[in-house]
């Protein structure tokens, strides 16, 4: 598995070899996953490492780009290069919560109740324009996210494992969109933005469309499954064996308070955000072939990570203040360890 100059990792430095014995099935199932999704999108290394990151973690991945820079095409081709069940929830104003979770339905035959699942009874959902639906509808997804069970009259019932929930969003559109809340926020692992392509990678991309390619049809453009649930299981079981020391920890909650402190911000990262920055960058350093954390892991992941997790003042924004930048001056000004 290779890193690209603009992924989410990109001050991590090329990744090492695999360590013998170490995973390297696994990590091989994965990087045949990033070449199956590559016979269906140009580009976007950046947002095929985020979800390979997230499968790693069991995690849950925001992208978020303008419209036609291929977002749901990315989680199709990830659903089609694995072996698992995978269902879309196109998110409407009139989307209603049982149409998510499911919901108890009369069967006159039995004078009874019965529960029908909704499509979040899943292992990777696709939750397409998510803030195109109301918050009530949006909430459904938190029990699921979290906890991974949805309660419906009061019964929990769990989901399949693994459960993922890609879901995708443009900047750009305001009109008839529903912003997420930060409680929403906070339960994905990461916010992955999916840049307009280079001319290179758009050149490539028409190339392709006039050979042929469909982006309806996955099959006839050779994507395959090529990893199942035991190679998933192998490599999460690897990533949580990757050592972490202390000053690493120490490094991370310090990142953490310091966005707390930053006098740009009205909303710091959560508690829930330094156990996912501890997540990802152990699966950062484990798909490159390192048993251990380094602080150069922690800072290429932090972006990613934190950046949907913090807020801006009114008048940071009015300065022409960003999440990113804000992130860049807490990782400049918060001492790495050595």
């Amino acid at each position: 598995m290779t890193a690209d100059p603009s992924s989410p990792v990109q001050d991590a430095g090329p990744p090492r070899p695999p360590s013998p014995g170490h995973g390297g099935d696994s990590r091989d199932a994965l990087a045949a996953v990033r070449n199956e999704i590559a016979k269906a999108v140009v580009g976007q290394d950046q947002a095929v490492t985020g979800l390979i990151i997230a499968l790693l973690c069991r995690g849950h991945v925001l992208l978020e780009g303008v419209p036609g820079v291929a977002k749901t095409l990315l989680a199709r081709a990830l659903a089609a290069s694995l072996t698992l069940e995978s269902r879309r929830i196109q998110f409407t104003p009139d989307l209603m919560p049982g149409d998510v979770t499911g919901s108890l339905v009369y069967d006159a035959k039995t004078a009874e109740f019965e529960f029908r699942e909704g499509p979040v009874f899943t292992n990777l959902l696709l939750a397409d324009e998510i803030n195109r639906t109301p918050p009530k509808t949006q909430a459904a997804l938190l029990e699921a996210m979290e906890e991974r069970q949805v309660s419906v009259e009061g019964m929990p019932r769990p989901l399949p494992e693994p459960f993922l929930v890609a879901a995708t969003q443009n900047p750009v559109e305001y009109e008839g969109t529903y912003p997420l809340p930060e409680a929403q926020l906070d339960r994905f692992l990461m916010k992955l933005t999916v840049p307009v392509p280079g001319r290179d990678d758009e050149i490539g991309m028409l190339v392709r469309h006039a050979a042929g390619f469909s982006p309806g049809d996955l099959a006839a453009a050779g994507l395959r499954p090529v990893a199942g649930r035991a190679e998933l299981t192998a490599a999460i079981r690897a990533v949580r064996a990757v050592r972490v020391a202390p000053e690493v920890t120490g490094y991370i909650v310090d990142l953490c308070r310091a966005t707390r402190q930053s006098p740009s911000l009205q909303l710091g990262v959560s508690p829930r955000g330094a156990t996912a920055l501890l997540g990802t960058s152990r699966a950062w350093a484990w798909l490159a072939g390192r048993e251990y954390v380094t602080p150069d892991d922690v800072k290429a992941l932090a972006r990613p990570t934190f950046r949907h997790r913090i807020q801006l003042r009114p008048e940071a924004e009015l300065e022409g203040a960003s999440p990113d930048g804000v992130l860049d001056g807490v990782l400049a000004a918060v001492p790495v360890p050595r």
